[in-house]
């Protein structure tokens, strides 16, 4: 389901031990708060429990303070790291971009319509492409060119555009350059990006005709949380769609387009709702 305007979200993690649900949920009703949506999951594997709460106050009187500092001493007992995120947060966000707009004006859609609670600081590319779009919409556009040469310049302006906005997300909007190491450790668990997902993989130039080629039956794309394995972080979300022999590689192109821009809006979505949880290099996704 979609997060109400007017809910709580309490997303926390801890190792698996008895009363792991009971401390949250007794919690809750102590505070007399109304639980709307519950997700938990024990990973027997590692040996890791999971749980995300969607609340809301029924008393008038509710204090965020009190709340974070009563729930921190329950918490304790059990290991338990824990996030509360108030109603109708609006995340501050960076997108990165290249050239293909597609995904930009997608989740600039969203934006601009409030599917997305997020609050873009400023919109960067190493083209200048797409300046007009972020104008349309009175967003800060910065055109950072990027050479072999200059690439850490021109990623520290990045990094510094990042936390001069106090962004807390970025988003590599079909960012068509690989990031440094440094950049991944720094953006580590806040950045998300999006790439075609194709069975068998085909790399390099025109993927989608290259699919063609071997006549595919699947088109699909990948969210995924960067990392410095190129285009093998964690991942959030993936789509699907069957094509077939009708499909020429520009019908496989824009399928491709459409699958891309839906997931990596799905990623986002659980990522602001806070219905992902990495640990150990993997998520736990409690999708809707």
């Amino acid at each position: 389901m979609s997060r109400m305007t007017d809910t709580w979200i309490l997303a926390a993690q801890c190792p698996s031990i008895l009363g792991t649900v009971d401390v949250v949920t007794r919690f809750l009703k102590e505070q007399h708060c109304y639980i709307t949506e519950l997700n938990s999951f024990d990973d027997r594997l590692g040996e890791r429990f999971f749980i995300r709460a969607e609340f809301r106050p029924e008393l008038d009187a509710f204090n965020e303070q009190s709340f974070q500092e009563g729930f921190e001493r329950r918490a304790a007992e059990f290991g338990m790291t824990f996030e509360l995120t108030p109603p109708a947060k609006r995340t501050g966000a960076v997108i990165l971009v290249s050239k293909a707009d597609h995904c930009l004006n997608d989740l600039l859609y969203r934006y601009r319509t409030g599917q997305l609670p997020l609050d873009i600081k400023a919109i960067i590319s190493n083209h200048p492409d797409l300046e007009s779009l972020a104008s349309w919409h009175d967003l800060p556009y910065y055109h950072l060119p990027i050479t072999p040469e200059t690439k850490a310049e021109q990623e520290s302006q990045v990094l510094d555009i990042i936390e001069d906005t106090g962004a807390e997300l970025v988003i590599l909007a079909r960012y068509m350059q690989v990031l440094s190491p440094r950049m991944c450790e720094l953006l580590d668990g806040r950045a998300i990006n999006i790439h075609h997902s194709l069975l068998p993989g085909f790399k390099g130039a025109k993927p989608y005709h290259q699919a063609y080629e071997k006549g595919v039956k699947l088109v699909g794309a990948t969210a995924h949380y960067i990392n410095n394995d190129l285009d093998e972080g964690p991942i959030i979300a993936q789509g699907v769609e069957p094509v077939d022999h009708a499909h020429y590689p520009e019908d496989l192109v824009a399928k491709g387009r459409d699958i891309e821009c839906l997931t990596l809006a799905r990623a986002i979505g659980y990522h602001l709702e806070r219905r992902v949880f990495l640990y150990n290099g993997r998520t736990v996704v409690f999708g809707n």
